[in-house]
């Protein structure tokens, strides 16, 4: 299976990236990324993409494509529907696109779902057959295999487990709905509610105080997992919330899928062991318990959409 050389893409919200991989070989020969500028389009995307292909491949022909796509596609054609991040990407025919740039064959599919993909070939998803892939970062989304196949649902949106309403009076979420997953255990979701309770009670959060003062930017996940692990109660308070938050959808996919492992990606699971023990928490107190799923933290982190565009493309060479 060796020799025969992958070119990988991944085309996220605010970061695109290329690799080259021989099939096979759980090693990059070459990796590259770049940020998508200010007025980001897809367009500029298309264009920074080719950019970043030429520079991995140096002149190399690769003998088939995969790509990871940040927002819903239509796998079986190649066609991106839309990217929540970045204009222009509606019904876009991006296989068709590739193939005329490269002429190899090219498989197109959503992040979380390549992601996933991705942990299973190659990282903490190896062995398994009932595997649950969730990423917890902007946004929170998942992917779902099933003996080694991607699991996508009717309409392409089975995974989506950052839009199952844990709290129909919660706050509001982009997709239109309210009290999703996503509001609550996301990155964005975390800050706000530090915010809102440095605001209730400022004398309990002198700590989280410190790095919201000297932030410019807005506060994030891992300032607020710096400001517990020094011992700031309304930090502490943030993340076991979000953790029970995420562990009780977890546990709900539990009841409804019966996954044998449960992986956990994204920037948040970097938040440290306050929100990763009241993940865990939860999903025993709330999953069937006679469920034996177990729980673990991805091994590829920010390459696992790229390793997972590599799996696809080794399916697509040996299908």
């Amino acid at each position: 299976m060796k020799n025969k050389l992958i070119l990988a893409l991944d085309f996220g919200g605010t970061k695109l990236a290329a690799a080259i991989a021989e099939a096979g070989d759980p090693r990059f020969l070459a990796k590259t990324y770049a940020f998508s500028p200010p007025q980001k389009s897809a367009k500029t995307d298309r264009d920074i993409i080719l950019h970043l292909a030429a520079d991995v491949l140096q002149g190399r022909k690769p003998e088939a494509i995969g790509v990871s796509f940040g927002g819903p596609v239509a796998p079986s054609k190649g066609i991106t529907l839309l990217s929540h991040h970045v204009p222009g990407w509606e019904n876009f025919p991006l296989q068709e696109w590739l193939f005329e740039h490269f002429g190899v064959p090219v498989v197109v599919e959503n992040d979380a779902n390549a992601a996933a993909f991705g942990e299973w070939r190659y990282g903490a998803g190896r062995g398994t057959r009932y595997l649950l892939y969730v990423t917890v970062s902007t946004g929170i989304g998942g992917g779902i295999l099933i003996n080694g196949e991607i699991y996508r649902g009717a309409d392409n949106l089975a995974g989506e487990i950052g839009h199952m309403t844990i709290d129909p009076n919660g706050p509001f979420c982009a997709c239109g709905k309210r009290g999703c997953l996503e509001t609550f255990a996301s990155g964005p979701a975390i800050a706000r509610r530090a915010r809102e309770l440095l605001a209730a009670f400022p004398k309990e959060g002198t700590i989280l105080e410190k790095y919201a003062a000297t932030n410019s930017q807005e506060l994030s996940a891992k300032d607020i997992s710096l400001a517990a692990r020094s011992g700031d109660p309304l930090a502490i308070r943030v993340l076991e919330e979000a953790g029970r938050a995420l562990g009780f959808g977890l546990a709900q996919a539990v009841s409804l899928l019966n996954p044998e492992r449960i992986v956990l990606g994204g920037g948040v699971t970097k938040a440290g062991e306050f929100f990763l023990r009241s993940v865990h928490k939860t999903v025993r107190a709330y999953a069937m318990p006679s469920a034996r799923v177990e729980l673990v933290v991805a091994e590829l982190g920010d390459d696992a959409p790229l390793w997972g565009a590599v799996a696809l493309a080794e399916k697509l060479l040996y299908k």
